[in-house]
């Protein structure tokens, strides 16, 4: 269930994944647009319908519904949401941001949106005029798949909600320690029942300072002094962690 106080943690660093919008979209509709689940819709729409290939860019009706992530940010209770999607819905399409039909495939009815783009025109008269074979065009499914980075998840799994301020300390540990060793911190807090970023930074910086394997037998710790920092610092991390 999406808490509505939850604050955004900010984009991650790297190459992100984009969704093209037309300048249009900003100058003409939006100040038209005076209804945030429209809005939300609209928007999910264009994402959506982003992200399909072939000849039949669409989203369907049942697709939708059928998306989580799409209905909590609508409502709470599942019912009420599917209900304002609905209604987001036909706003939109009454507006003339999208176009909707029906369309028949074998013994099942089901209701297409496309954007009411230059493809979105061309879909609809081909639909109409039985040029496309309904059958063989099959288009493919996409759900919201939310991109986060690796630490936010280990620390919602481990500790609970993410904050903002929290968030940038995760990105940082990400700059200055291993991927592997992040995930390690969590699993020995969680072991400890120490649920708390605090303690994991500490183990981290304990790593950092004596070794990750300082509890080990010395017997297992190399004497030459270069096997030993690549012993305690994994490769590629040599000139961010001192020992």
């Amino acid at each position: 269930m999406t808490d509505p106080m939850r604050g955004f943690a900010g984009f991650p660093a790297g190459k992100l994944a984009t969704t093209p919008i037309p300048n249009l979209f900003f100058s003409e509709l939006l100040p038209l647009v005076d209804h945030l689940a429209e809005l939300k819709v609209t928007l999910h729409l264009f994402w959506l319908i982003g992200r399909k290939t072939g000849a039949l860019r669409y989203a369907r009706l049942d697709e939708l519904l059928a998306d989580d992530r799409l209905l909590e940010g609508l409502a709470e209770a599942p019912a009420t949401a599917e209900t304002i999607l609905r209604d987001a819905l036909e706003r939109a399409t009454a507006r003339g941001t999208l176009l909707r039909t029906t369309v028949r495939r074998g013994d099942v009815t089901e209701d297409w949106y496309m954007v009411n783009s230059a493809n979105g025109r061309e879909v609809l008269e081909k639909l109409h005029s039985g040029e496309l074979d309904l059958l063989a065009d099959v288009a493919e499914e996409v759900q919201l798949q939310v991109e986060r980075p690796p630490v936010f998840v280990l620390y919602e799994q481990n500790i609970g909600l993410l904050t903002p301020m929290i968030a940038e300390e995760l990105r940082d540990a990400e700059r200055h320690f291993p991927a592997e060793w992040i995930a390690d911190g969590f699993r020995e807090a969680a072991a400890n029942n120490k649920r708390s970023w605090k303690y994991v930074r500490a183990i981290l910086e304990r790593w950092r300072a004596q070794g990750k394997d300082a509890g080990r037998p010395k017997s297992d710790i190399p004497d030459d002094a270069e096997a030993r920092k690549r012993y305690y610092v994994p490769e590629g991390y040599e000139d961010l962690i001192e020992h």
